[in-house]
């Protein structure tokens, strides 16, 4: 049985090349963070090596040991921490020299690359050399959130399997098993319909509470002063240097925060993200022109692209929160009334 939610064309298209013999040397796993391209490589990894006459089954101690990271045939390649920049060429250079062994304890030896995206140029260069002359009985999967920040070589030798967000509707019905209907709602909104994110909030403990305390400095940061605005971006460099997903989280939410300010701009209030602070955001929306906020969305989404691509991370958010408009219009308005 296939752990994979949602993606059933992906599945059908792995399984099918399974069960007629046509499986490819290479996979391409395109989706967003938490859409399940992890779930799906590991369903994959299961599924070339149970024993049983349905695959994956689960329950096989192949299966077993794949799902608990314990399989010898079976390993993961990232970023060795969240300060590390990049996948080195000593990590490809090591799983290559794997790749040339036999099978240990099932039929293929099975090689993830998480965030592909992130490989060296040097070590880009090495992959390349075995996906080119793939030793047999070896499955290499590349994961990535950017398929445009991989080389073009290394695209063009792998099978592309794209996986897409859930709908709103299919993303709540599977919360609802969950959680209670107004949570399983919201987290269905925050996250997109990348369900790996909503589950993860679910088992975390305090992401909500956190969410909360980022969205509360994001709303201070709009009336702060040059010098308050200054001392955030340093703040947030400093800890993007130390954890990248983090950093990646407060930007998205900032980027979701704006959307929904765009939505209640464009009297699409019921699409917003954001569902439990819609009075925050209709008050909010009020002190900015339609302008201001497609302008700053620009400036979020190439701050968060130029962040991806290594620029140096209290530069690039010194310029975005300099480029973050003043709210001014409900202001004047009061003072008016006044």
């Amino acid at each position: 049985m296939w752990q994979t939610i949602g993606q059933g064309q992906a599945v059908r298209l792995l399984q099918t090349s399974i069960t007629n013999g046509h499986l490819s040397h290479a996979y391409l796993f395109v989706g967003p963070h938490h859409v399940g391209k992890m779930t799906l490589a590991q369903d994959l990894a299961q599924a070339v090596n149970c024993k049983a006459e349905e695959r994956p089954c689960t329950q096989c101690v192949s299966c077993r040991r794949i799902a608990t990271g314990k399989h010898a045939d079976v390993q993961v390649i990232g970023l060795l921490s969240e300060e590390r920049a990049e996948i080195g060429i000593d990590q490809i250079r090591e799983m290559c020299a794997a790749a040339s062994l036999t099978p240990y304890e099932g039929k293929y030896k099975v090689f993830i690359i998480d965030g592909a995206e992130h490989l060296s140029t040097e070590a880009s260069n090495s992959l390349l050399k075995t996906l080119e002359e793939p030793p047999p009985q070896v499955l290499l999967i590349l994961l990535t959130a950017r398929e445009r920040a991989l080389p073009t070589t290394i695209v063009s030798r792998c099978q592309k399997v794209a996986l897409h967000p859930l709908s709103f509707e299919a993303t709540k019905e599977e919360l609802s098993h969950k959680v209670k209907s107004p949570q399983a709602e919201l987290l269905a909104r925050l996250s997109g319909g990348c369900l790996g994110w909503a589950l993860g909030v679910i088992q975390g403990e305090g992401q909500l509470h956190r969410r909360a305390e980022r969205l509360d400095q994001l709303s201070a940061l709009e009336g702060a002063s040059l010098q308050g605005r200054f001392s955030y971006a340093a703040e947030l460099a400093a800890d993007f240097s130390k954890d990248r997903e983090k950093g990646r989280e407060v930007l998205a939410m900032w980027l979701g925060w704006w959307r929904d300010l765009l939505l209640v701009k464009g009297g699409g209030d019921e699409y917003i993200a954001n569902c439990d602070r819609k009075s925050i955001l209709q008050d909010r929306a009020q002190g900015y022109t339609l302008r201001q906020i497609k302008e700053f969305i620009v400036h979020l989404v190439e701050a968060t692209e130029q962040l991806e691509l290594n620029v140096n991370p209290r530069l690039v958010l010194e310029v975005l929160t300099l480029n973050m408009p003043q709210r001014h219009l409900a202001d004047s308005r009061q003072l008016t009334a006044r």
